[in-house]
């Protein structure tokens, strides 16, 4: 387990194993994939970012990823891959948890509604040199995003950058 602090100053723990804390995931954090490029959406005040968001009620984490990555992006998963999961102690919440899942995507639905985001973004394989610019939402500038890259391509093989 790594701890680090997030861009609002809220300590996270990242852990790449099931139920590694004492409450259970409420929050998604998708990466996907869509022929061999990353999948992001588009969200009109953070930027670029990976699909996700909160669980419905009832819903299972892998439901929650599904249901997100086709509101925000129009994807249509095809596999799925449960990579970790995060605590961060917000300072102004309560504490949450999210899953780091891994998505392939088979097929992009257009949409006339991509929710509460501007839709899909396609980015080229070298997406990690890439996160710095200000054009990507603060979530992609934490450790989770590199780390859960790193576990994805050590995977998943020489495939992703």
């Amino acid at each position: 387990m790594m701890e680090f602090y997030d861009a609002n100053g809220n300590k996270v723990y990242i852990s790449f194993e099931k139920n590694a804390f004492s409450i259970e995931p409420r929050h998604v954090l998708v990466i996907c994939r869509y022929k061999e490029k990353w999948l992001l959406t588009d969200h009109p005040n953070r930027g670029l970012e990976f699909p996700g968001g909160k669980l419905e009620a009832g819903e299972t984490v892998e439901e929650a990823a599904a249901r997100e990555v086709y509101e925000e992006t129009g994807g249509i998963i095809e596999t799925l891959d449960y990579i970790g999961e995060y605590y961060v102690e917000d300072k102004r919440n309560v504490p949450f948890v999210k899953a780091v899942l891994y998505a392939k995507v088979c097929t992009l639905k257009e949409k006339q509604d991509y929710m509460e985001t501007n839709g899909p973004i396609l980015k080229e394989e070298t997406l990690l040199g890439e996160l710095i610019n200000p054009e990507y939402s603060f979530i992609m500038k934490d450790k989770v995003v590199p780390l859960s890259l790193e576990i994805i391509k050590e995977k998943y093989g020489d495939c992703l950058s």
